[in-house]
């Protein structure tokens, strides 16, 4: 399979948004699971239209001669509590058939690139506690565990 990144396109959307299922996985087992896949199309469609408006970046993966998107990665700029500007993965979503084909080091390695040539110093991003798949795959690529979000049930 022969993957490569590009800026997504106002073509891409339903592609993308197809992807906002994997959005979901790893999400406590006391959450609405459709209620988390609703917030993953939100989310990429939020982060969508802000590169219409300049306010972040969003690349997919694409395979074939088709141009199949089979990821998608959005990242733009985000204060963290400390006052420093960092960027921020909002999503990172691979299609069951493409993953462990590249796509995801090939997405994250885009929107480094992103922060870099916005002179940015870190790059961040959250993922579910059970979602150890992502958990070790980020973890492989050097990033570390920062903070640590507690719930309780009622």
């Amino acid at each position: 399979m022969e993957i490569r990144i590009r800026p997504a396109l106002e073509e891409d959307r339903q592609a993308v948004m197809a992807l906002a299922a994997r959005l979901a996985e790893g999400v406590a087992a006391w959450r609405d699971p459709e209620a988390a896949v609703d917030a993953g199309r939100q989310w990429l469609a939020g982060s969508l239209d802000a590169t219409r408006e300049r306010r972040g970046e969003v690349f997919v993966a694409v395979e074939g001669d088709e141009q199949r998107v089979v990821g998608v990665v959005s990242v733009n700029q985000q204060r963290h509590f400390t006052g420093v500007t960092d960027a921020y993965v909002g999503e990172l979503a691979v299609a069951p058939d493409a993953v462990r084909a590249g796509a995801g080091r090939r997405l994250m390695a885009a929107a480094e690139a992103w922060a870099r040539r916005q002179g940015l110093r870190h790059l961040t991003l959250e993922t579910g506690a059970a979602n150890t798949t992502a958990r070790r795959f980020y973890a492989a690529l050097g990033y570390r565990e920062e903070a640590v979000r507690l719930t309780r049930s009622l």
